[in-house]
């Protein structure tokens, strides 16, 4: 048997998007419910014309009462049919339209990002600005910096080199970029204490920078005439042959003190058994999340994640990046709040099986995740 159509269509543009979209929403067929489950699909059909040719642009299931439409071109008049299909036929269609796709400038949708964004930077500007104030902020112990000074120093006494790998990314990688800032106040010591400082990268662009960051760093310290571009060289773009080159320095040349931190992938643990085997004080950062448990391993101290970013402005001790931090740190302690608030009112809604907690509850989980 034929069904009967669905009814009430109507077509609207898709609310807080950035255009090509379409919401169609439809009563469904008296035919498609319980004991007259005749209707099998809903098929959707499209035309710029309502006497032209409408062309199929997409089916749903029985049951279904929505459909989207993310094949629409902003500012066209679009006219939209929706028939009910089963093993016998297709029924008379349903017809809405014109309906016109637009972009809109806000998306409602985000709002949550919003308010945690503008809280967010509220408490980075706030601690900046006591910084500036020659307030101190104070950010928690980092051990594996506090042992710069240690790796540096045994170097010095022992007469050996210092060896610094940036990773084996190039300088559109930020962990690259934290390196390079970690590079720059790693040789200001090298250059206080007189100690070789060997830097050999896979990157050309990671070797023009790096031989600006120690220049610069060397010409701080009131050391110029000890800088060589010879301490920052190019070995290779391939990933294995750079780490067999870096291991042959390693065992001929026997640093003291080796220092790993950038973006490292399969290399990690070579590098890492071979600086160990020849007796170096090693540190380790990266944040990528597969090489850590190889540094822990093989490392005397490893700045694990987000640490490898800080520790720029744990050396430097710069105000406005120390107050970026403690701004940072007070945003997620909002967002830890959040989390509880939000456990508490959903558990609540839960129990109570109050509609307006859950809606609330919702709404602080899409808070904490960024998203609605």
């Amino acid at each position: 048997m034929v069904p009967l159509p669905p009814s009430d269509l109507k077509a609207s543009d898709t609310p807080s998007d950035h255009g090509g979209s379409m919401d169609l929403t439809w009563q469904k067929s008296p035919d498609d419910g319980a004991g007259r489950n005749v209707v099998t699909t809903y098929r959707v059909f499209r035309s710029e014309i309502p006497t032209g040719t409408f062309e199929a642009v997409g089916e749903v299931l029985k049951g279904a009462t929505s459909y989207t439409d993310k094949t629409a071109m902003n500012a066209i008049p679009y006219f939209y049919k929706v028939v009910a299909l089963s093993a016998s036929g297709e029924s008379e269609p349903a017809a809405a339209g014109p309906a016109i796709a637009t972009q809109q400038w806000f998306n409602f949708m985000r709002t949550n990002l919003l308010i945690v964004c503008l809280i967010l930077v509220a408490a980075i500007g706030y601690y900046i600005y006591r910084g500036s104030k020659g307030v101190e902020l104070h950010i928690r112990r980092i051990a594996g910096l506090e042992a710069v000074d240690e790796a540096v120093g045994r170097a010095t006494e022992m007469g050996r080199p210092i060896l610094f790998i940036p990773g084996i990314q190039d300088m559109d990688n930020v962990q690259t970029v934290a390196g390079m800032t970690l590079l720059g106040e790693i040789a200001k010591m090298a250059a206080q204490y007189e100690t070789k400082l060997e830097v050999p990268v896979s990157r050309s662009i990671v070797m023009s920078t790096g031989r600006e960051t120690v220049r610069q760093a060397y010409l701080e310290a009131g050391r110029p005439d000890l800088y060589s571009d010879d301490m920052v060289h190019y070995i290779t773009d391939e990933q294995f042959g750079y780490v067999a080159a870096v291991d042959g320095i390693m065992v001929r040349e026997r640093p003291a003190a080796c220092f790993y931190l950038g973006a490292f992938f399969a290399e990690s643990l070579i590098l890492a058994e071979t600086g160990s085997s020849i007796g170096a004080i090693q540190v380790a950062g990266t944040a990528m999340p597969t090489q850590i448990p190889f540094f822990v391993a093989a490392c005397d101290y490893t700045l694990i994640g987000e640490e490898l970013f800080a520790a720029s402005a744990y050396l430097s001790k710069d105000k406005k990046m120390l107050g970026s931090i403690r701004g940072q740190d007070a945003g997620k302690a909002i967002a830890m709040v959040f989390i509880v608030v939000g456990v508490i009112v959903v558990t609540i809604a839960a129990i109570s099986g109050n509609a307006t907690l859950a809606s609330v509850g919702q709404w602080l989980r899409g808070l904490v995740e960024l998203r609605m």
